[in-house]
């Protein structure tokens, strides 16, 4: 079956390149197009996309704002985010929000393709060195961690999860099973109320509990 794929950003051509390049592809298929993050709720409802892939800067609804919309709805689709500049505050923030990953708009054809498909089938697209980067510049500090009472092993499978390691790669690392690992970071979702990875590594830095200038050394392909 093809993934069903929505369309958002206030430029025609960007949707019609978006549209040309994803349509181009087995598996999926392009079935409705928005203007305007107020269009959202109204093509989720109409044409039910698997995912949304959105501009996260328009005119009146911003992408941030569309992804909050849909959060708040049971069985809302996945959100891949656009964004010219990965240094983007707004990404930051469209990822605090719900959205399942971001990709830049000058990525290859192939990257943007792979993009779409690691979130649509569930996984977040996780870019620790840019997730980082834009932590560094966040002046705010929540306390998720320090009310979620994580085990010192939990911590250890956080510290991977930040690092972009699969539950294998940090399986390997802590010698424990990767059903072990994969076990931890549900309860870390969970105890954290994170939807997925992303969120949980967004927590860890805005909790102080990984420093934005600490050296993550499987992360500088990303």
């Amino acid at each position: 079956m093809s993934i069903r794929l929505a369309l958002v950003d206030d430029e025609p051509l960007v949707r019609a390149g978006l549209r040309a390049i994803l349509d181009a592809e087995p598996g999926l298929s392009v079935v409705c197009e928005g203007s305007d993050g107020e269009d959202v709720l109204n093509l989720v409802d109409e044409f039910t996309p698997d995912l949304l892939v959105m501009d996260v800067r328009m005119p009146r609804v911003s992408g941030i704002e569309a992804t909050r919309l849909l959060r708040q709805r049971p069985g809302s689709p996945r959100v891949l985010i656009l964004t010219t500049f990965d240094s983007d505050d707004h990404v930051y923030e469209a990822l605090k929000a719900g959205a399942d990953g971001f990709v830049v708009k000058r990525a290859e054809p192939a990257e943007l393709v792979r993009a779409v498909r690691i979130v649509a089938e569930g996984d977040s697209l996780l870019y620790p060195a840019r997730i980082r980067r834009l932590a560094t510049r966040q002046s705010s500090r929540g306390d998720k961690l320090a009310t979620a009472h994580l085990s010192e092993r939990e911590k250890d499978v956080l510290r991977g999860v930040a690092r972009g390691l699969s539950n294998a790669q940090i399986a390997s690392e802590l010698f424990v099973g990767a059903e072990t690992v994969k076990s931890h970071v549900a309860s870390i979702l969970m105890k954290l109320a994170a939807r997925d990875r992303t969120q949980a590594v967004i927590a860890a830095y805005e909790s102080g509990f990984i420093e934005p200038g600490a050296a993550l050394p499987r992360d500088e392909t990303h």
